[in-house]
C-alpha cells in the first residue's frame, strides 16, 4: 500500500504530479485552482526532484511555456479554472496539431463569462468539443474523488505520451476544495536525457546527430499536407476510442430506471440512487470516466434495457447530447441541472427523477 495522506483535491494533484516525474509546472492563479500551483510553490519540488514551478505572467504564457516543454520531450502540465482555460485555448489547439504531450487540469467553475467561483460542470463543451479551432480531441478524465484526483495525474501523463496529445483532467471547485483520505503512488523517478531521447524521439533536444530533420510545428501551408495531418490525427482519436475507454457501473445489473452523470454529480446520483432504492425505485447509476473517449457502446448497451435515465449535470445540458446520441430514441432520456455554482442534493435529483421520468 501506497503513503496515505489527507489532502485537498489541488493538493493531490500537485502532490502527484511531483510523483509522476513531472519536469515542469507553468500556471497563473485563479480560483478555484490556485492551490495546485501554491502547494507545488511550497513543497520546493525543484529541492525534492528537479522540477521547475514558474508562475507565468498570465494564462496565454503558462500554455505557451506548456508548449515549449512538451516539444522537448518533457513531462509538463498545467492547471487553471474556466475563463483562464478559455485564454489557453489557441495554445491548446497549436499543441494538439504538433502532437505533443502534456497535462492541463480545469476546475471548473460557474459561467458563462467571469461568472463565479463556485463549482460547475459547464466546460465539458469546451472540454469534450475542442474549444479551440480545428478538428482535434483531448483525452478528457473526469474524477470524482480526491483519489482519483491524484491517479488521473499519472494516468493522464501515461496517456499523453502513449498518443503524443494533450489530455485534460477536468474537475470542478467542490472536488478540488474537499478534503479526503488518498493513497499515493510511489515516486517515479523523472527521466534521464538519455532516456528521453531514447522514449521521445520526435522531441526537438538541440541538434545532436540523426536529430536535424525534427521540427515542432502545427503549421502546413499546403492544403494536401494539412490534410494528411488530420487524417493522421482523426486515425488516432479512432484507436483512444477502441482502447481507452473508462468507465464505472453502479447498481445497474437489476436497474429499471438509470442516472448518467460525470465527476461531482456521479457523487450526488450514487447517494440518489440509494435515496430511490429505499422508496422502492429500481436505480442505477452510470459514471463516464473518460468524457473523450466517451463510452458510446456501453451507455447503449446499459440505458437501452431501461424504462428511462435521467442524466445529471451542473449545466444548462451538454453532455445529455452524447447520451442521445450513444442510445437513439428507443428510451425516454431528461436532463436535470442546476447553474451558477449551485450543487444540487440528493433529494432534487429522486423529485428530478419521479417528476421528469417516472411520472412524465
Amino acid at each position: 500500500m501506497g503513503e496515505l495522506k489527507l489532502m485537498k483535491g489541488n493538493e493531490a494533484i500537485a502532490e502527484a504530479a511531483i510523483r509522476a516525474g513531472c519536469d515542469g509546472y507553468f500556471g497563473y492563479p485563479i480560483t478555484p485552482q490556485s492551490e495546485v500551483m501554491e502547494y507545488l510553490m511550497a513543497q520546493k519540488p525543484f529541492e525534492r526532484t528537479g522540477m521547475v514551478v514558474l508562475q507565468a505572467e498570465s494564462e496565454v504564457a503558462s500554455i505557451n511555456m506548456v508548449y515549449g516543454g512538451a516539444g522537448t520531450g518533457k513531462k509538463v502540465m498545467t492547471s487553471s479554472s474556466s475563463p483562464g482555460i478559455s485564454l489557453m485555448q489557441e495554445g491548446i489547439s497549436y499543441m494538439a496539431g504538433a502532437e505533443l504531450p502534456a497535462l492541463i487540469v480545469n476546475a471548473v467553475r460557474g459561467g458563462p463569462g467571469l461568472g463565479t467561483i463556485q463549482p460547475s460542470q459547464a466546460d465539458y463543451f469546451q472540454a469534450v468539443k475542442g474549444g479551440g479551432h480545428g478538428d482535434y480531441k483531448l483525452i478528457v478524465l473526469a474524477p470524482a474523488s480526491v483519489q482519483e484526483m491524484c491517479d488521473h495525474v499519472k494516468l493522464g501523463f501515461d496517456l499523453a505520451f502513449k498518443y503524443r496529445t494533450p489530455v485534460m483532467i477536468l474537475s470542478d471547485g467542490a472536488i478540488g476544495q474537499m478534503m479526503e483520505k488518498v493513497v499515493f503512488f510511489d515516486q517515479i523517478p523523472r527521466r534521464t536525457d538519455e532516456e528521453l531521447m531514447k522514449e521521445c524521439p520526435w522531441a526537438a533536444v538541440g541538434k545532436p546527430k540523426n536529430r536535424e530533420h525534427i521540427r515542432i510545428t502545427s503549421l502546413d501551408l499546403d492544403p494536401a499536407g494539412q490534410e494528411r495531418v488530420n487524417l493522421k490525427l482523426q486515425a488516432k482519436y479512432k484507436t483512444i476510442e477502441e482502447n481507452e475507454i473508462l468507465y464505472e457501473e453502479i447498481q445497474c445489473k437489476d436497474a429499471e430506471y438509470l442516472f448518467v452523470a460525470f465527476g461531482l454529480s456521479a457523487r450526488i446520483c450514487q447517494k440518489a440512487t440509494d435515496l430511490a432504492r429505499a422508496k422502492g425505485i429500481k436505480v442505477g447509476l452510470f459514471r463516464p470516466i473518460t468524457l473523450f473517449p466517451f463510452p458510446i457502446q456501453q451507455i447503449a448497451a446499459t440505458g437501452n434495457r431501461m424504462k428511462g435515465v435521467l442524466v445529471v449535470e451542473m449545466n444548462a445540458g451538454q453532455m445529455i447530447e452524447d447520451v442521445k446520441l450513444s442510445m437513439g430514441s428507443k428510451v425516454k432520456i431528461e436532463h436535470f441541472g442546476r447553474f451558477g455554482g449551485i450543487i444540487p442534493s440528493p433529494d432534487e435529483v429522486v423529485n428530478a427523477l419521479e417528476q421528469k421520468i417516472i411520472g412524465g
